[in-house]
C-alpha cells in the first residue's frame, strides 16, 4: 500500500448498466479510498432487467492487463468476479499462484436478473481459483453449485456464507476459516429489489479492507456494513433489479474510525 491508498485490481467483467462487475468494483473501491485497476474478462450488454450480450476478453489479454498494472502501479489486493471461461480461470490461477497478496474469488454464476454467467465448464474450473483465493465470497445457490461448505473449505482458503438469498427477517452473513466459524454478523432484511450489483460490492468491499491492512475479521464487517448502506441508499434506477447507491456512501470511512 502506498501513502495510505490501497492498490486493488479486479479481475471481472464490465456492466454496460453500471450496476454490478468492474463499474461496481471501482465504485466500491474509490469510496473506500483505494484505487481500482482493472483486468475486464468480458464485456457485458446489460441493464436492470438482465444481460442481452456477452463478449468474452481472449485470455491472453486478462492476462496482459493484469501484468500491466502489477509491473507498474502495484497491487495490494485482488478481487475476482465473472472470469469469463473455465480457459481464464485456469490461466488466472495460474498467474496468482506465486503472488501473496489477500485475493477475493467471488465465484459468479448468475447475475442478479436470473441470466447466466458461467457455464458448466467455467464453474468446474473454479477450483484452480479457489486454491489461490483467500477468501471466496459465493450466495446461497453458488454455494451449493460449488459443493457446500466443506468442499470450499477443503481448498484450505476463507468462506464468506452470505444470507442475502435465504428466507426470513434477518440475513446472516457468516465468515469461516479451514477450522471453524470466525464471525457472525446478523442484520435486518432490507426488503428492496435494489440489489444489482451486491455481490460484486461486497467482495471489493472485503478486498479494499484486506489491502487497506485490516485483518480479515475487521475487513468482512466493513464490508458487510458498506453492502447494506449501499442498498439502502439504492436511487431506484431502471425498471428492474437496479443498482446500489455506492456514490452516496460518502461519510462511511468517517463513521468507521
Amino acid at each position: 500500500m502506498k501513502d495510505n491508498c490501497p492498490r486493488i485490481l479486479s479481475i471481472a467483467g464490465s456492466d454496460s448498466g453500471g450496476g454490478a462487475g468492474i463499474q461496481a468494483d471501482i465504485k466500491t473501491v474509490t469510496m473506500l479510498g483505494g484505487h481500482a485497476m482493472t483486468a475486464i474478462t468480458a464485456v457485458t450488454a446489460q441493464n436492470t432487467m438482465g444481460v442481452q450480450s456477452v463478449f468474452r476478453v481472449p485470455v491472453r489479454m486478462i492476462l496482459e492487463q493484469i501484468e500491466s498494472v502489477v509491473g507498474d502501479i502495484g497491487v495490494d489486493a485482488i478481487k475476482i468476479g465473472m472470469i469469463g471461461s473455465a480457459d481464464a480461470a485456469q490461466a488466472v490461477a495460474q498467474h496468482l499462484v506465486n503472488h501473496s497478496i489477500p485475493v477475493v474469488f467471488d465465484p459468479v454464476m448468475i447475475a442478479t436478473s436470473g441470466s447466466e454467467l458461467a457455464d458448466n465448464e467455467t464453474i468446474a474450473a473454479f477450483g484452480a481459483l479457489m486454491n489461490v483465493a483467500t477468501v471466496v465470497t459465493p450466495n446461497l445457490p453458488e454455494l451449493e453449485a460449488l459443493g457446500g461448505k466443506d468442499e470450499i473449505l477443503r481448498h484450505s482458503c476463507h468462506l464468506v456464507i452470505k444470507g442475502g438469498h435465504s428466507d426470513g427477517d434477518d440475513v446472516v452473513d457468516e465468515l469461516h476459516a479451514p477450522n471453524g466459524l470466525l464471525k457472525r454478523v446478523e442484520g435486518k432484511r432490507i426488503e428492496t429489489n435494489q440489489t444489482h450489483g451486491t455481490g460484486c460490492t461486497f467482495a471489493s468491499a472485503l478486498a479494499c479492507g484486506l489491502g487497506a491492512g485490516l485483518d480479515l475479521i475487521n475487513a468482512f464487517e466493513q464490508a458487510v456494513s458498506f453492502t447494506r448502506i449501499a442498498i439502502v441508499k439504492a436511487p431506484g434506477l431502471g425498471e428492474g433489479s437496479g443498482p446500489l447507491g455506492h456514490q452516496f456512501v460518502t461519510d462511511f470511512q468517517n463513521s468507521q474510525r
